[in-house]
């Protein structure tokens, strides 16, 4: 069983195919301990926060600090939770039964070519629990497994993110409970269940909090709630926060340029606060905002420049617009 050495504050750089600023992660303490112990109980870890403060991004960073394979699913409100187990894909089942039909084919041979398990391919539980079978699996349909930029080697293990687990409907959650709590599950068109071959997966799962979550599902999970220091009790903490992961995300940014981006935002949410505005302005926007900067031609002078930018990546309600204006 292999868990997270990292030192807190360690900055975990992600590899970025084709992008010109590679993403990054700051693992601090809770975060180290909270998935240490998730590894130590074999228990799903659900992470909860505002959106944008890095809940997705932590499951990479814990895969690339661990050495093992990422794989990623985003839920939406058509999901199932079979969809995480495998997919069976019924369009092209009847597109081989159409053609068997033109080839006038003996029964054995359309009962072979029809067969369930020819149609069935692996999701992401199944690639965390058993990577050889599911790529067995995959290789039979010609289909590739998941991709690893950040160099994950699936015979160390996995880590699963499902990310936005609050879109889907409560049966979703509900859903997977045997599959996460027993680790095993059976796919469509088998007699016997995919089982985990070594080390059983890490499972994050993040939410937004915009919907409630079943108390079932909670209560097998351990829970980690991220967020930033409060903005109107620790401004100065809430900025040093942000101030510290814009230096890890643009290292060539100079510091005061990313203390006064900080301080804008602190600025703005403060006011967001105050008039009950949601979204919060918070890290995603603060990140952003530096995204522009490293990419627009400078004009001027820097610190106006930012102000300019603000309005577009910060700003996002008409009243902090128009009470800047003013």
């Amino acid at each position: 069983m292999k868990f997270i050495q990292k030192n807190p504050d360690d900055v975990i750089k992600l590899s970025a195919p084709g992008q010109l600023v590679s993403p990054a992660h700051i693992l601090d303490v809770k975060s180290i301990h909270a998935v240490n112990a998730a590894i130590a109980a074999q228990r799903p870890l659900l992470v909860r926060g505002e959106p944008g403060v890095g809940k997705s991004q932590l499951a990479r960073a814990v895969a690339k600090a661990l050495g093992w394979a990422f794989i990623s699913f985003v839920v939406d409100a058509r999901t199932e939770s079979r969809d995480l187990l495998w997919h069976f894909d019924a369009i092209e089942r009847l597109a081989e039964a159409q053609l068997q039909g033109i080839l006038r084919n003996d029964q054995d041979d359309i009962r072979e070519a029809m067969a369930v398990d020819k149609f069935i391919s692996p999701g992401p539980l199944w690639w965390a629990f058993n990577w050889p079978e599911a790529l067995k699996q995959a290789q039979h349909l010609k289909r590739s497994s998941p991709p690893q930029p950040d160099g994950g080697q699936p015979d160390a293990g996995c880590v699963v993110l499902i990310d936005e687990i609050d879109k889907a409907e409560a049966d979703v959650p509900n859903g997977l409970l045997e599959a996460l709590g027993a680790c095993r599950f059976t796919p469509q068109g088998r007699d016997q269940p995919v089982t985990v071959c070594n080390n059983a997966p890490l499972v994050i799962i993040a939410t937004n909090e915009e919907r409630v979550l079943p108390n079932a599902f909670i209560r097998r999970c351990l829970v980690l709630q991220m967020s930033a220091p409060d903005v109107q009790s620790k401004p100065e903490a809430f900025m040093a926060y942000l101030t510290q992961r814009g230096l890890a995300h643009f290292p060539a940014l100079d510091e005061a340029l990313l203390q006064g981006a900080a301080k804008l935002l602190a600025e703005d949410r403060s006011r967001a606060i105050e008039y009950g505005l949601m979204p919060l302005p918070g890290l995603a926007e603060y990140l952003d905002l530096l995204r522009v900067m490293v990419h627009l031609p400078s004009h001027g002078e820097r610190m106006a420049q930012l102000k300019e930018m603000a309005v577009y990546t910060v700003r996002k309600h008409p009243e902090l617009c128009e009470e800047n204006q003013a």
